[in-house]
């Protein structure tokens, strides 16, 4: 399953972004989808996951700031971040968890940067 990610950018203290995650089709079901962020020198932590049925589980430095959706039509998770702060400043990482009752994997999208800034 490969990933397509895409909407970081360059935002300032208190305002948003919204961040999209396609995954390719595949044979495979797509299971959790989620967020994940990193900085230089920091291990990656997460950020916001879904399950297929809309369950959610949020990082807890961005709870009732971001909300993450799904589209299982589309293969597609989105990731609304408001009220940004300098320290969200990091590359963001989409990742599902994929499988087909008998075999189980994830995959990861190549990142992508959000620099919040004045």
């Amino acid at each position: 399953v490969q990933l397509q990610a895409s909407g970081g950018g360059l935002v300032q203290p208190g305002g948003s972004l919204r961040l999209s995650c396609v995954a390719s089709e595949s044979i495979f079901s797509i299971y959790d989808m989620g967020w994940y962020r990193q900085t230089p020198g920091k291990q990656r932590e997460l950020v916001a996951r879904i399950n297929r049925g809309g369950g959610t589980d949020y990082g807890n430095s961005v709870k009732g700031r971001f909300t993450i959706s799904r589209d299982n039509a589309r293969n597609m998770v989105s990731l609304q971040m408001n009220s940004l702060k300098d320290e969200d400043t990091a590359v963001y990482y989409c990742n599902v968890v994929w499988g087909n009752g008998r075999s189980y994997g994830d995959s990861w999208g190549q990142g992508t940067l959000v620099t919040v800034s004045s």
